[in-house]
């Protein structure tokens, strides 16, 4: 009977078999099927793969990072009420900017003597002095404990970073300004600003994102330095060193594991960026990256570390010693 056709054909494209049962060699392809046989790669993180859900979650927290980033951005473009009789009082005798005053009404507010003395200072600046009811104050302020009194402070009007330079190249000086990489804390951002002032910089640069703004507390803290001293804010604070480095500044950096000692660097009264990190984490790493130099306090070994806004005002007075 003779063979079958088709399976003859299958056999042939199986490969032919010896009479001893073992397979001999078939035909190549002739790089046909060489794509398909190349591979896909390497498996790409969980995060990047379409429907994963590390991807979904890291989507989603994108997203509540731009929300964040959007609210903060909205708070920070809208009058800010600052609360408290001594914080309103101690705003009132810095002179930082404000529009308004506001009292709640009733005769246990007008008997404390720092009331009296906001509404005096706020008087003597011609400062509006409004009367509202406490429920009404309440609902103004969110809940937050007020003490019946609140003053109210415009947005801060941050220059540009080239603004900075321009102020330097019209004061006679080497340029001197501060960069502050992601400092969270207002109170350090004013005290970094009253230094900055204190030691003849020309300004203090800080990021548009993840970092503290100009905010009433800030201005409390800079004692009046915020009123003579600009603080300009940068979209990306790597790029705006870089615009310092093409305009001949030496960017230095502030860290406890920098490259040498303070007092071992001359370069001091050349144009200058001093660059100071976030509490805890330091500088990050690209704007590291973006410093010409990196430089260390030495302090006491049990010391973990200084407060950003110390570390800065050492480095000014070296500045300073080195520019006189």
């Amino acid at each position: 009977m003779g063979a079958d056709p088709l399976m003859a054909g299958n056999s042939q494209r199986r490969g032919r078999t010896s009479g001893a049962g073992k397979k001999t060699a078939t035909a190549g392809t002739g790089g046909k099927n060489r794509r398909s046989l190349a591979g896909r790669g390497a498996t790409p993180p969980a995060e990047m793969r379409k429907g994963h859900p590390a991807q979904r979650k890291a989507q989603a927290d994108a997203r509540r990072r731009a929300d964040r980033d959007r609210s903060r951005q909205r708070a920070e473009e809208s009058p800010e009420l600052l609360l408290g009789r001594n914080p309103v009082v101690e705003a009132l005798r810095a002179e930082i900017p404000a529009t308004a005053l506001y009292v709640v009404t009733g005769e246990s507010t007008r008997t404390d003597e720092r009331i009296t003395e906001a509404v005096q200072l706020a008087g003597d600046r011609g400062l509006p002095l409004l009367e509202v009811g406490k429920a009404e104050f309440d609902r103004m302020s969110n809940g937050a404990l007020h003490q019946g009194i609140g003053l109210q402070v415009p947005p801060y009007d941050y220059a540009h970073p080239d603004d900075l330079l321009d102020l330097a190249r019209n004061s006679g000086r080497p340029p001197l300004v501060v960069a502050m990489d992601g400092v969270t804390d207002p109170r350090n951002l004013g005290a970094v600003v009253r230094s900055a002032a204190a030691f003849a910089a020309h300004g203090v640069v800080v990021p548009q994102r993840r970092a503290v703004g100009m905010t009433a507390s800030a201005w409390r803290t800079s004692a009046g330095a915020a009123a003579r001293l600009p603080v300009a804010r940068a979209v990306n604070l790597a790029r705006a060193l870089a615009s310092y480095q093409d305009a001949g500044l030496q960017t230095v950096g502030l860290a406890g594991d920098g490259e040498m000692d303070l007092h071992e660097y001359d370069g001091f009264a050349d144009p200058l960026a001093l660059v100071v990190g976030a509490e805890g984490t330091g500088l990050s790493r690209l704007v590291r990256e973006r410093c010409d130099v990196v430089l260390r306090i030495p302090i006491a070994r049990a010391t973990e570390s200084l407060n950003v806004s110390v570390a800065a005002g050492i480095a000014l007075y070296a500045v300073a010693q080195a520019r006189d």
